[in-house]
């Protein structure tokens, strides 16, 4: 475990027996859409309503003396749910809305609601879905986020990563923002591996608009895509912080691909943190500003990953059987100069100059290696004439 956690994570019951199981009767659930509405109120106070009044429908119609009993329900807060319950209207109509729609709801009662995210101290109300959340593998879910703006060397190492793990029963959960969310979905798929999309807006409101094909192939391959949000919820500043501890709650691990000090994904760290997650980060370039986070979190205690092993090993996770003869590590066959340049490249990018100096070749010879070598595929060049080693997909 990292030194910056203190104690095991709770594990689901083997088996949940049925006398305990808790589901939402259809005349119910109208109230914990309602509910999901009114963000004034949210899981902590709710559950205080739950309490005092045993059920959802009377925890709804609550009059303002009930409310002022219960702890946490101060004037300005009764004044604003009711404010707010009123602007909703038609219970039935709302539930009407959502049945339309094509949406799986899961409520917080509900004995079909992920086991690890239930455990954190603000769970969702309820949970819009669409896709099949029952191929998420609650034993093996793994949280990655990263800048938005993020390097392609850190793409290129976190796709070599997630490749490592082809094979695997392990899902793969991000928040499908551009730069490494994007890159891990998409690395997932095209690795066979199941992902899960938690968006920070209503599904009306699909954010960011260019991941709308994104949306449908996370769907389309078995995965699927949660909002906490009413459909009709757009994306704003505040719906994303809240959407990362959804991310995380529902892993057992965090892995940080890439973030500067100010990146929102050193919020999803402090929420891993918090809810007794595993965190993992990819070492960057250490001249990057979008590597400044990462360090800042490896220095106090996060785990440093560079390869798929080293997520198994921190999570205690078996590897399939497959694991160790599929994704050995595999040099392309290279002689002489090519060589030479290629073992030079070993982690960062290096410039023409830098490997003209280091490889003492003249610039004519050079030029015609690293062209052969990215012919090959061995390299790539990325811009300012800075060439890089070329992981495996």
């Amino acid at each position: 475990m990292s030194d910056l956690k203190e104690n095991e994570l709770q594990k689901p019951p083997a088996k949940q027996s049925s006398a305990s199981a808790f589901c939402t009767p259809a005349s119910q659930l109208k109230y914990w859409l309602a509910f999901s509405k009114i963000y004034s109120i949210g899981t902590i106070r709710l559950r205080k309503l739950l309490e005092y009044f045993d059920s959802i429908k009377d925890s709804w119609h609550a009059s303002p003396a009930d409310l002022q009993q219960i702890e946490g329900f101060f004037p300005k807060i009764i004044e604003k749910f009711i404010a707010e319950r009123n602007s909703i209207g038609d219970l039935n109509k709302l539930e009407e809305t959502i049945l339309s729609k094509d949406i799986q709801i899961i409520t917080m009662n509900n004995e079909n609601y992920p086991f690890y995210l239930k455990q954190i101290y603000d769970p969702p109300i309820v949970l819009y879905i669409k896709g099949n959340l029952n191929n998420l593998n609650e034993e093996k879910s793994l949280a990655i986020v990263g800048s938005r703006r993020s390097s392609d060397y850190i793409k290129s190492i976190l796709k070599k990563i997630i490749s490592e793990l082809k094979g695997q029963a392990i899902t793969i959960v991000s928040g499908m923002a551009v730069g490494i969310d994007t890159c891990a979905h998409q690395a997932a798929l095209d690795n066979g591996l199941n992902t899960i999309a938690v968006i920070g807006s209503g599904f009306d409101n699909i954010y960011p608009k260019q991941n709308r094909i994104l949306f449908k192939n996370i769907i389309n391959s078995g995965g699927a895509v949660i909002s906490e949000y009413f459909p009709d919820q757009k994306a704003d500043l505040w719906t994303f912080p809240r959407r990362n501890r959804i991310i995380s709650g529902l892993s057992q691990g965090t892995l940080v691909g890439e973030a500067g000090l100010k990146s929102g994904a050193l919020i999803t760290a402090k929420l891993c943190l918090d809810q007794n997650r595993e965190l993992m980060c990819i070492p960057g370039m250490i001249q990057s500003p979008n590597a400044e986070g990462t360090y800042k979190l490896i220095k106090e205690g996060a785990a440093v990953i560079t390869k798929a092993e080293d997520i198994l090993n921190q999570l205690n996770w078996e590897p399939a059987n497959r694991f160790e003869s599929e994704n050995k590590n595999i040099e392309p066959e290279l002689l002489g100069n090519e060589q030479k340049i290629y073992k030079l490249l070993e982690l960062e990018p290096k410039s023409f100059d830098t490997i003209l100096h280091e490889t003492k070749m003249n610039i004519d010879e050079l030029m015609m290696t690293l062209t052969s070598l990215e012919l090959e595929g061995a390299i790539k060049q990325l811009p300012g004439q800075m060439f890089v080693k070329n992981l495996p997909n």
